[in-house]
């Protein structure tokens, strides 16, 4: 039987740790027996892969003060919180894990403590190993970013076996965005950047397009507004049609509004969502986008020539870091949101260079590393002696 393996994942604001998350989950289900944790809102339509048994917890969020919750309008906050931990218990009950990969915490998702602190000492207690599954880039403006850097790496050293950062080291290290007084003596493995997409799409024809996207779409409004403003001033000079995708999360008042917006207006075509972002953007010219992890990669894996808008908030700047160093590279434009309207974005545009994939460039195996970082440390525990009391493999 293969080993038992809880991934815990909770997406607040957009989709990226869900996709990425989910990305990893399938190639890890070769080897691992998946138990797949969602404490956020499924996409509508997702077709969720029969190999992972899924455990979707009740629904939470995080609103604009970054305060918890809840997703489902029939179930307060501290009942969601009692239903998700009994949900946590009762499969820690029916199925021992040898593993547990904790998406972020406890670099973030503080406000989950309540669920995951009881979940990591009952595996500890079964024998598991902890570790934690963390992207690219980490917030790092914190008003507090030294307390919390340093209580972040006592808890790493307490309670956890391994970090595996889904970058390549060649174009972020964690200690770039995470600095405790004290370095952690907690193992730090780099897999390499996860593509959520197994196929490529190289032999799609690019059409002279340009593809409009913000993820989730949960904080895309302003970006649609300005990308559909510039399409209704400018198509008829560049000839070139407009796809904006926008998202699952866009507020249905957004959505409606962006339909009242775009009706009629030649050249452009909305989508709520569509199955394969990647594939789009393969098949388009041009790109304008946020900067979250996966639509980095699709970004570079696809060579469209890309511009970029990140989301940035007093407490999120891993967006505006990423966007700088691919800007640096000479892959994408960049435009600040503050400076966002119909006209800057025709500026940009100009400006943006053209694409070129870099999978030659960057580690894009992310998935399949991480499944051997995970069956070394599970085979080198049993060679030293520690074993799962729960299931056996």
């Amino acid at each position: 039987m293969k080993p038992v393996l809880y991934i815990y994942c909770q997406h607040s604001v957009g989709m990226g740790h869900f996709v990425r998350s989910l990305a990893l989950a399938r190639v890890l289900a070769e080897w691992f027996e998946i138990h797949f944790l969602n404490g956020g809102r499924s996409p509508p339509g997702l077709v969720l892969p029969g190999a992972i048994h899924f455990h979707h917890l009740s629904p939470l969020g995080m609103d604009k003060e970054s305060q918890l919750t809840s997703l489902d309008p029939a179930v307060t906050v501290e009942r969601a919180k009692e239903l998700r931990l009994a949900d946590i218990r009762e499969l820690l009950a029916q199925r021992p894990p040898h593993l547990v990969l904790t998406e972020l915490y406890p670099f973030g998702r503080k406000k989950f403590a309540f669920e995951l602190d009881p979940l990591i000492k009952a595996a500890r207690g079964h024998g598991a190993a902890i570790v934690c599954s963390v992207r690219d880039l980490l917030v790092s403006d914190r008003p507090d970013q030294q307390r919390h850097d340093d209580r972040t790496a006592l808890k790493l050293d307490a309670e956890f076996d391994a970090v595996i950062v889904h970058a390549d080291p060649r174009f972020a290290r964690l200690e770039e965005s995470f600095k405790p007084a004290v370095r952690p003596r907690t193992r730090i493995h780099y897999s390499g950047f996860v593509v959520p997409h197994a196929t490529r799409h190289q032999a799609v024809t690019r059409e002279s397009r340009v593809l409009v996207s913000a993820g989730g779409g949960l904080v895309g409004g302003a970006l649609f507004r300005a990308a559909l403003e510039y399409h209704r001033a400018h198509f008829v000079q560049t000839g070139k049609p407009m796809t904006i995708v926008a998202g699952p999360f866009l507020p249905e008042s957004e959505w409606s509004a962006l339909q009242a917006s775009g009706a009629g207006v030649a050249g452009l075509t909305l989508h709520r969502s569509v199955p394969d972002l990647c594939a789009l953007m393969w098949a388009s010219t041009h790109s304008i986008s946020q900067c979250g992890y996966n639509t980095a990669i699709d970004i570079l894996v696809s060579g469209v020539a890309a511009l970029v808008v990140p989301y940035v908030t007093e407490k999120e700047n891993e967006q505006t870091v990423r966007a700088a160093r691919l800007a640096a590279m000479g892959r994408i434009g960049v435009l600040q949101e503050c400076d966002l309207s119909a006209q800057t974005l025709a500026a940009a545009l100009e400006r943006v260079p053209l694409g070129g994939a870099l999978a030659q460039d960057l580690a894009l195996d992310g998935a399949r590393e991480s499944a051997r970082i995970l069956d070394d440390l599970l085979v080198g525990r049993r060679r030293s002696g520690v074993r799962s009391r729960g299931s056996r493999a």
